[in-house]
């Protein structure tokens, strides 16, 4: 298989494995209207820093907490729920005057990373583990932009002591499940067969309004004609909506906006020809 285009739905730290959905062609047109949300079940190690939040960088402290209870943790992790400020690891690709934030943190520069606010929907606790550096696997749904290895980080330090990210695996991404997902060797058998079929573009625009078109209004569409829509606006969705043609074809993402006549359905990305 040779493509010329190859996009994917959300970088994955080094050490993580899990779900990355993989558009090929001209469907990474598609990758800006995907879902945003994520899903992880990670292991938080407490009582260690590290200059990268996870295990992969260079230890800078140790304290161990062989006291520590899950009683005394669940109450702080509930504190990470919900719409949260949160300040990036310093190794991290969010940009700075220009550069990645892991090329400055390896150039030895001092940098202050910006504050962002992310959204957390919930975390549940699946295991614990005493001991001199005491472990907590927890099930995280979250939105775009939220750092696992922060939330170890700042848990650790509510607890006064450090935390890192020990493992993490990603089980949801856009859409798509880890039960569903190929592995890389999978992928190569099936392209070694010839047997590999990718899955439907829509198969990732479910979460979106679906509005068919007849088929003079299709081709009017596709050559990136507005349609005259009749919903009332209270029964007109907002934002983007998946077009298809009255025979099930997909044509593209349209979004519905009121012009000098009225309310019609523009084309925002013509995916297909009627």
């Amino acid at each position: 298989m040779r493509l010329k285009r190859v996009g994917h739905g959300g970088t994955l730290d080094p050490a993580a494995t899990g779900v990355l959905p993989i558009a090929l062609g001209k469907a990474t047109r598609l990758l800006q209207y995907m879902q945003q949300d994520k899903a992880y079940i990670a292991t938080l190690r407490l009582g260690v820093r590290t200059t990268t939040d996870d295990l992969e960088g260079e230890v800078v402290a140790t304290e161990p907490m062989s006291g520590l209870t899950l009683e005394n943790v669940k109450p702080l992790l509930q504190l990470f729920e919900g719409k949260i400020q949160q300040v990036p690891p310093m190794y991290s690709a969010i940009q700075v005057n220009g550069k990645r934030l892991y090329e400055l943190a390896r150039a030895g520069e001092d940098v202050e990373v910006p504050v962002r606010e992310v959204v957390v929907y919930k975390i549940d606790t699946l295991a614990w583990r005493p001991g001199e550096f005491p472990e907590i696997d927890v099930a995280i749904a979250c939105g775009s932009g939220t750092y696992i290895r922060a939330i170890a980080r700042d848990l650790g330090a509510s607890l006064n002591t450090g935390g890192v990210l020990a493992s993490l695996i990603r089980t949801q991404s856009s859409g798509f499940e880890l039960t569903d997902s190929l592995t890389l060797e999978e992928l190569e058998s099936q392209l070694h067969q010839q047997i590999f079929q990718p899955i439907p573009p829509t198969a990732a625009l479910n979460h979106l309004t679906a509005i068919t078109l007849l088929s003079d209004q299709a081709h009017r569409w596709c050559l990136g004609q507005r349609i005259s829509w009749n919903d009332t606006p209270t029964d007109s969705p907002t934002g983007a909506l998946r077009v298809h043609h009255e025979n099930g074809n997909f044509l593209g993402i349209g979004q519905l906006i009121y012009s000098e006549t009225g309310l019609v359905l523009a084309p925002q990305m013509v995916f297909a020809t009627d």
